[in-house]
């Protein structure tokens, strides 16, 4: 499969989206609520708009699923998973870990991602066979191979905290070097880049996750849920690696 294309498209789509969102960015913005009671505004419609017109003119036989605009009811083995703006809640406080998503999943097969995080003006982007990169520069995962040398950082651990897990993950938190809470694409991109060495969270979307699992993975990293089972549309949870410490994090858990 020749993924040029697809990939040019995706970024492109995010650069468009970037365009929009920094317009937004730092303004006076109502704010609404979905039937899910999670937030949304003028700048997380108009981005995945603009994403979408530019995918599916560009690919009219693909799918789309998208945050914002639902996903598209034809049957296709290429569907496109959007994140406009993946930490809404972070973009409404006016601080900066928010990202667009873009991923292409061909027959259940996540293909094509691309990161995109315009205040801290970071594109990362992967396909698959071809690696990972972060802004022009080759992407790879650290090497550290021990618990108490590793930084493990969280996001989203609400059921997490209500499960059998908690007191297993006291005692991960108690046996590592560092515990950090990035959150949102910040950890993943820290991760893809040597930077730190597991993630864990468990209330995610396959739309926050699926560009961000094959950057992680084309980087030399493993991605999984939190019971190592593989990234599906209906993955909820994340153990994310440098792949050395993966099995280690998951029997503790």
């Amino acid at each position: 499969m020749d993924t040029k294309p697809f990939l040019d498209a995706a970024r492109e789509a995010a650069q468009s989206a970037a365009a929009i969102i920094n317009h937004y960015y730092r303004g006076q913005l109502d704010v609404a609520r979905k039937a899910d009671a999670s937030p949304v505004t003028v700048a997380d419609v108009e981005a995945e708009k603009a994403i979408r017109s530019l995918l599916t003119t560009r690919f009219p036989e693909h799918g789309f699923y998208g945050e914002e605009t639902g996903r598209s009811q034809e049957e296709s083995e290429y569907l496109w998973l959007v994140d406009p703006i993946d930490g809404t809640k972070s973009f409404i406080r006016q601080y900066p870990f928010f990202s667009t998503q873009i991923a292409l999943m061909h027959a259940g097969r996540i293909v094509i991602g691309v990161s995109s995080a315009p205040a801290f003006e970071e594109l990362a982007w992967a396909a698959a066979g071809e690696g990972a990169w972060l802004d022009g520069e080759r992407a790879r995962v650290s090497k550290i191979d021990a618990l108490s040398r590793a930084t493990i950082s969280t996001g989203n651990i609400g059921t997490l905290a209500r499960s059998d897990r908690w007191s297993r993950w006291g005692q991960i938190v108690s046996s590592v070097d560092r515990i950090r809470g990035y959150g949102d694409f910040y950890h993943y991109h820290l991760l893809a880049t040597g930077r730190i060495d597991v993630v864990i969270e468990s209330d995610v979307n396959i739309l926050d996750i699926a560009a961000l699992s094959l950057i992680v993975e084309e980087a030399g990293g493993r991605f999984t849920d939190l019971d190592g089972a593989p990234i599906d549309l209906e993955t909820t949870s994340v153990l994310a690696s440098n792949g050395l410490l993966h099995s280690a994090v998951e029997t503790a858990l």
